[in-house]
């Protein structure tokens, strides 16, 4: 059986690969794998995590073709990817994204859930394109474009569906770093290892307390906006 999240250790941290063959669309397979994952590396002896996609593609998105079965199962798929990605926007330890290549719509928020976004220079999109698409963008995506992105280019990521090169995504605020390809994960684990000598106690702390607001309103708002997000996307 394909293994979707690969994990490998470089010292301190441990680097998460994605891979599911495909464009990792996040499917209910993919968002369980990824949370295995990150309890495995948690629960041994990593003091920071590399998240990361394959060649050319991090991540697609939610799954259109689970999205598409019925407005209940597009609710249960973006209720369990939300949840990771709030749980990964809250984890204790660092967390350094890789980011491969396409990240777009549920690709791109996970991608913002990094204390640090590296990403590979190339012909890539990242961004938001769900309005362009003809789908509400959710509380959960607006507000962690809100927390990572420059204030003046929100509205047009966000209502205007702009997707962006990796370049420009560095200057709206989705990238913190660019890398070449065959560099990427490298540089990735070596801010990593940076982050991982930072004292954890103090790090976990500060993170949390940084990003509380954010995640109790997301928090608070998914059920009642994830109906409203079915009525207006049908």
């Amino acid at each position: 059986m394909h293994e979707l999240v690969r994990i490998e250790h470089h010292g301190p941290v441990a680097l998460l690969r994605m891979d599911d063959g495909k464009a990792n669309a996040l499917s209910h397979p993919l968002v369980d794998a990824i949370s295995a994952a990150v309890d495995r590396a948690s629960e041994g002896d990593a003091r920071a995590l590399v998240l990361s996609g394959r060649p050319g593609r991090f991540s697609g998105g939610f799954d259109l073709k689970a999205m598409m079965a019925s407005p209940a199962a597009a609710r249960d798929l973006v209720r369990a990817g939300g949840e990771l990605m709030m749980r990964l926007y809250e984890h204790p330890l660092p967390l350094v994204i890789a980011c491969t290549g396409h990240a777009v719509a549920g690709g791109v928020l996970l991608a913002a859930t990094g204390d640090l976004r590296l990403g590979a220079r190339g012909p890539f999109k990242i961004g938001l394109n769900e309005v362009s698409n003809g789908m509400p963008v959710p509380i959960l995506a607006h507000e962690l474009a809100r927390d990572r992105l420059d204030p003046r280019h929100l509205v047009e990521a966000v209502l205007h569906a702009r997707l962006y090169d990796p370049e420009a995504a560095l200057q709206v605020g989705w990238l913190d770093r660019l890398a070449e390809p065959d560099q990427l994960e490298a540089e990735a684990i070596s801010a990593a290892q940076h982050l991982a000598a930072l004292p954890a106690p103090a790090y976990a702390h500060t993170k949390r307390s940084l990003r509380r607001a954010t995640i109790e309103h997301i928090r608070a708002t998914v059920e009642q906006n994830l109906a409203q997000f079915t009525i207006a996307a049908g």
